[in-house]
């Protein structure tokens, strides 16, 4: 049975993923907005996270002027595969730290690898 939560509680989970990332590992992550949205896209509707960007192995030139790249992380997908809040914060933290993987290049064949895919 899927979990219900509300909109805030959900954002006080992806806000504490998000400080529990390591700060040596954190303070790497560059010009990155972490969103939640409720719905995945409807090109894709199962994604529990996804990254829009250029991973950072990508890159060239000043970043400076880039618009920043985004995680979006699907509230109501991760809502309905969970059957418990302790499997919830889990799922979250691990979809955090694979739409980040991705800022930093690391692709699925990796991260599934990692065990974060």
């Amino acid at each position: 049975m899927p979990i219900e939560m509300s909109p805030a509680d959900f954002d006080a989970l992806v806000d504490r993923a998000l400080d529990d990332i390591p700060d040596e590992l954190a303070s790497l992550v560059r010009n990155v907005v972490v969103l939640v949205e409720d719905d995945a896209p409807a090109e894709d509707p199962d994604l529990l996270g996804l990254y829009d960007g250029i991973a950072l192995t990508e890159r060239w030139g000043d970043p400076v002027m880039e618009l920043p790249d985004r995680i979006f992380i699907f509230r109501n997908n991760l809502l309905d595969m969970c059957e418990s809040v302790e499997e919830l914060v889990e799922e979250v933290r691990i979809t955090i730290v694979h739409e980040i993987a991705h800022h930093f290049g690391i692709d699925d064949d990796r991260l599934h690898d990692l065990g974060y895919a």
